[in-house]
């Protein structure tokens, strides 16, 4: 994949919006720990960077999704890991599904105030008990009339506290675990809601997180995203492009990581020259750029393969396992090499160190994303489909 001129003055755009909305203010949401999502979204819509690959008639640019994948990069370029995460759930986790098999007065209802950012979603799939384990997820509706009857609970959902509405995969039938969930668009001032804990974190801490509980909440069923029972599939694919988000908006943040910790080994004195003298961290930080520089050739290539309409299940995984991974490594030797001064809060490296470490957990761990390798690859034996 080759950026065009037109993906690069959409991250030019980005980057500019960033500088002068974001970054000045990124100190200030992270202690608060939380951010204005209603107004940055607006400002976002705005300016048309809300639906880049989703449809025009509800207010979507309908690009490709390489557009997509040019601006999950370019968040990177925001000072903490929080806003972006938000962000990547607007576009990228919470309406993909809803823009693909929604219904059009669903879309109408939903997308097109999303992508004009005029509402903040969020994406309802972990519990307390059901977290990378999508399959086993206990929340449940039942029908009564033409609507559903919701109860459970909801745990470790970004942008819930602040969320207009929720894309929630819930149980709608008794049959199996793979065929019987439903994805559902459930209003989050409905009766029967309680935002019952914001939860804190050790890192990401200008985004919000919370425990929701459900007590036989009401919902239309023409609130469902395509067909019942297929909510599992659809939350699947779903996913894909989740992570291959999360592999690109994570390539930026490294490499400030890296270029930082250079011109800080070039200041720092040491034994009478300077930590960059040390031929140790030199080939560290060439090593660690050229990870990052593997990885963004990885996912430009599911990108490339997506945009055709190809199956990306097995490089998006193995993005996401990349990602996390050397995200980690990255933040932590970085860390190392600026010693003290790498322990301090305020330090940009030890944020990273903080907000990257739910790389390898958030959107599926490291685990499951080698489970399905393994799969993939026809070196572990499948579930049953039926």
């Amino acid at each position: 994949m080759q950026y065009t001129h037109e993906h690069l003055e959409i991250q030019k755009t980005l980057r500019r919006f960033i500088d002068e909305e974001i970054n000045p203010h990124v100190d200030a949401w992270e202690a608060a720990e939380s951010f204005p999502a209603h107004e940055v979204f607006r400002k976002l819509g705005a300016l048309g960077l809300l639906g880049l690959n989703k449809p025009e008639e509800y207010g979507g640019a309908g690009l490709d999704y390489s557009y997509a994948m040019a601006l999950a990069e370019a968040l990177g370029h925001v000072r903490c890991g929080g806003v972006p995460m938000a962000i990547g759930v607007q576009t990228d986790m919470c309406t993909p599904a809803l823009a693909r098999f929604g219904s059009d007065a669903l879309r109408r209802e939903f997308l097109a105030p999303a992508i004009a950012g005029e509402t903040v979603g969020c994406i309802g799939v972990s519990e307390p008990g059901a977290g990378s384990d999508v399959a086993g997820l206990k929340s449940h509706a039942r029908k009564d009339g033409g609507d559903y009857l919701i109860s459970g609970q909801k745990m470790w959902i970004t942008n819930s506290l602040q969320a207009d509405w929720m894309c929630m995969l819930v149980n709608t039938g008794d049959g199996p675990a793979h065929r019987n969930k439903s994805l559902v668009i459930v209003p989050m001032d409905s009766p029967g809601i309680e935002k019952a804990k914001k939860i804190r974190k050790i890192g990401m801490h200008s985004s919000d997180t919370g425990l929701i509980y459900f007590d036989n909440v009401r919902v239309p069923q023409r609130n469902r995203i395509g067909e019942e029972g297929q909510g599992f599939v659809y939350q699947m694919q779903q996913f894909q492009e989740e992570r291959l988000w999360c592999a690109a908006s994570s390539l930026e943040p490294m490499e400030a990581c890296i270029t930082d910790t250079i011109e800080w080994a070039q200041q720092r004195k040491l034994f009478g020259g300077t930590l960059a003298d040390q031929q140790w961290v030199q080939f560290k930080l060439a090593e660690l750029q050229t990870e990052v520089e593997a990885l963004r050739a990885l996912t430009y290539r599911a990108c490339d393969l997506h945009v055709q309409g190809e199956d990306v299940t097995a490089l998006a995984s193995m993005a996401k396992l990349k990602c996390g991974r050397l995200t980690r490594e990255v933040a932590d030797t970085c860390l190392q090499f600026w010693g003290g001064m790498g322990f301090t809060w305020e330090n940009r490296v030890s944020r990273l160190y903080r907000d990257g470490r739910l790389a390898s957990i958030g959107g599926g761990a490291d685990e499951v994303m080698l489970v399905i390798l393994a799969k993939t690859m026809g070196i572990a034996k499948r579930p049953p489909q039926s």
